[in-house]
């Protein structure tokens, strides 16, 4: 345990297991990142990726990596980031490991809201509005569903799960009524993709989590590893659960809307990537900044692998994501199986 001392006599605890492995998935991510954006037609070793980083690049590495590359990269990062984040929330709040916004409805509700703005033919902007619309609009559905003197955890994963069937059913109807144009741009964005993005789609999602992270981990930090141990414990030990969940709850659509907008619904990185941080660090409570980092790691790790991989062909992230995150589930329901919780 490592204490950290403010001037004005604060203290802050933290686990050094917790700060290696938060550290150790930052370098990877890193590192990671570095080789994947020196790789493709122009390939660029790592040492001529660090110098144009540093701003010693010649000018057509610095247009190729400036404006075409790092882009991808930093959408990445921010968009693995913010799904782990959201997704500690969300398994933090309704004590339940499947808890993410995946199993949740909320990222069904953004493609809804996005799928309305392509069909519509709207623009790329608009898509990113409509997203965090939809998503926004099924945190409020959900949260009025699942309201019965306060929102407990299993009626939200419940109610969350019959919403989720529904949209996904809505998803499927809006995919029909489209022109074969919008449709296959709308297949493309509903598998989760990393493909094109320019600052314009890391930017908002920056600006979002420079207000949004600051809030979950500073603001509700302290409180949510209190509201694991439910309401009553909770409300016990002086936490405001009636004022404190919905602005959790808030925040956590706000990031996986946000994040559906700049990548599409990239699907089981908010359910991986916190219980790859609790097993690593093997802490108590949220794990909420070892949870961003391993966040980031992943999905830029799942984007170097599917642009390399299959040689020849470059697979949309959302596509391996999908596929092992499946399997991560699939090993998570066997796990709470044999230890006798489902």
């Amino acid at each position: 345990m490592i204490v950290i001392r403010t001037p004005g006599g604060l203290s802050l605890r933290v686990r050094s297991r917790a700060l290696a492995v938060g550290a150790g998935a930052t370098l990877v991510a890193f590192a990671v990142g570095v080789v994947s954006i020196g790789g493709g037609d122009y390939p660029m070793s790592p040492a001529d990726v660090l110098r144009t980083l540093a701003g010693q690049g010649s000018a057509t590495d610095n247009f190729i990596i400036g404006e075409l590359r790092l882009p991808r990269l930093v959408t990445a990062l921010l968009v693995g980031a913010a799904l782990a984040l959201a997704g500690t929330v969300f398994q933090s709040l309704v004590r339940n490991p499947l808890g993410s916004p995946d199993v949740l409805g909320f990222t069904q509700g953004a493609a809804v809201g996005a799928l309305v703005v392509v069909v519509a033919g709207g623009s790329s902007l608009a898509l990113s509005t409509g997203a965090v619309a939809g998503g926004l609009g099924t945190g409020l559905l959900i949260y009025a569903l699942a309201w019965r003197n306060g929102v407990h955890g299993h009626r939200l994963v419940l109610v969350g799960i019959g919403v989720s069937a529904i949209l996904t059913g809505v998803n499927g109807y809006l995919l029909t009524r489209g022109q074969l144009m919008e449709a296959a741009r709308a297949m493309l964005w509903l598998t989760g993709s990393l493909d094109g993005r320019g600052w314009s789609d890391a930017l908002p999602l920056l600006a979002a989590m420079a207000v949004l992270v600051p809030l979950v981990l500073l603001g509700c930090g302290p409180a949510l590893r209190m509201l694991e141990l439910g309401d009553d414990a909770a409300g016990g030990l002086g936490v405001r659960v009636g004022v404190l969940r919905p602005v959790l709850l808030g925040a956590a659509v706000l990031l996986v809307s946000l994040a559906a907008a700049a990548a599409g619904p990239v699907s089981f990185v908010a359910l991986t990537a916190p219980h790859v941080a609790k097993r690593l660090t093997r802490a108590p409570g949220p794990n909420l900044l070892p949870s961003m980092a391993v966040g980031a790691a992943l999905l830029v790790a799942a984007d170097w692998a599917a642009q390399r991989v299959f040689a020849g062909h470059q697979l949309p992230v959302g596509v391996l994501t999908g596929a092992l995150g499946g399997a991560y589930l699939v090993w998570l329901l066997a796990a709470q199986r044999r230890a006798g919780r489902l």
